[in-house]
């Protein structure tokens, strides 16, 4: 970040998240370059980041958008994205979902199940349209990350068999309200081992050539997202080694390559800032309070994630601490056993790697307004959503009749 922390955390005051525009930029010309001389469509994924001004920067780059809710596709249609660099995914669409998606003529619906299939056709076949659909496959694939971000094993909830998929693409090819477009896979998130990212592809694009023999032209290949980033001392899978891995498991197809980055772009783009309350000991453990808490970054309390915890304008010897928020709850923390000096009300704490599934996942548990987001690019800061007040949270309750109370 080119600006002064501190100059930032008193100017919009904290909990703050922070974007670094030129990062993602990079981060995303670095991706779409290793793909360089093959079709290819970088469609951010959404659910990481989904803040307008996120999205346009990203659309003005050319990316497209992965959205799992069609409140995300119509995020990405607000922020300027084309309505055919958009796709629709995610394991349960409701119906006025699905009709939305339909005539908004997005690129494509993923499709996660043959019921799913059934539903698509029937609403299509409603509209009097044909809806451009793709299947996710499960390769049942381990993908090496956590339980709870793997999705490519027969027990996750994503995607069907292989033998299922097949089966969907000969009823969708006999169908005159289906037109199967692409296939789509994504084993997982964080990952950092590229073996099980070319096991996948390699059974995926297996299945595209059976389906060639079948008469069934599959013109977009997505690979789904998931690229890992260094979070505390992974070691991350270059955008050139990811891309040689895929396009030589996939030579000989004529497909144009799907990728669904939100990790990758987003996590080391952005941080999140917060103000030490007071510091407290518990016998021999020590706990520093601040102000930010698990309902503005949920990732350690939900994967007991790390994200590395630093103090600004702090000098002097370090011990250990729990950085702790002010949430009723054990679970509420930002990082435990971190080292940090003695710490005094108000100064300041920068915690890294906050860019992707932070705001995103955030709420207002315990009536708590969620944080502002600022941007910076070419060395300027720019609001990009106000910091939620108490009459932001109550507006929708105060907008109804509550004359049956007396």
């Amino acid at each position: 970040m080119s600006l002064d922390i501190k100059t930032l955390a008193n100017r919009y005051n904290t909990p703050l998240y922070v974007y670094d525009f030129d990062k993602i930029t990079k981060q995303y010309e670095e991706l779409k370059g290793a793909f360089n001389g093959k079709k290819s469509l970088v469609a951010y994924a959404v659910k990481s980041n989904s803040n307008l001004a996120v999205i346009r920067h990203l659309a003005k780059l050319g990316a497209g958008a992965d959205c799992v809710s069609i409140g995300e596709v119509q995020r990405a249609l607000k922020a300027g994205v084309s309505k055919y660099k958009i796709i629709f995914s995610g394991v349960g669409k409701k119906d006025d979902e699905i009709r939305q998606a339909l005539q908004a003529g997005i690129l494509l619906i993923n499709l996660e199940s043959e019921a799913e299939m059934k539903r698509v056709e029937m609403i299509a076949k409603s509209l009097n349209i044909q809806a451009r659909i793709s299947i996710r496959v499960n390769p049942d694939v381990d993908p090496k990350t956590h339980r709870y971000i793997s999705t490519g094993l027969h027990e996750n909830k994503f995607g069907v068999s292989i033998q299922s998929a097949k089966r969907m693409y000969i009823y969708a090819k006999k169908s005159e309200y289906l037109n199967s477009i692409g296939i789509h896979f994504h084993i997982g998130s964080q990952l950092t081992q590229l073996a099980p990212i070319q096991e996948a592809c390699a059974i995926v694009a297996d299945l595209v050539r059976s389906l060639q023999a079948l008469d069934i032209k599959i013109k977009f290949f997505d690979i789904g997202g998931g690229l890992g980033v260094t979070y505390n001392d992974e070691i991350m899978i270059t955008p050139e080694a990811y891309a040689h891995a895929i396009t030589q498991t996939i030579k000989g197809l004529d497909v144009t390559i799907l990728l669904e980055p939100g990790r990758y772009l987003m996590a080391n783009s952005g941080i999140f800032l917060t103000k030490v309350l007071y510091e407290k000991k518990n016998g021999t453990k020590r706990f520093v309070i601040v102000d930010g808490a698990m309902n503005d970054l949920l990732r350690p309390s939900l994967y007991n994630a790390y994200h590395k915890i630093e103090a600004i304008q702090k000098e002097g010897e370090t011990t250990l601490a729990d950085v702790v928020g002010p949430v009723c709850e054990s679970g509420d923390f930002l990082g435990k056993d971190v080292p940090l000096p003695m710490m005094e009300h108000n100064d300041i704490l920068v915690v890294q790697s906050a860019g992707a599934y932070g705001f995103t996942m955030s709420s207002n548990y315990n009536t708590r307004g969620r944080s502002a987001e600022v941007a910076i690019l070419d060395g300027k800061d720019y609001l990009i959503r106000q910091r939620e007040s108490f009459e932001d949270l109550i507006r929708l309750e105060e907008a109804c009749d509550t004359s049956w109370q007396g």
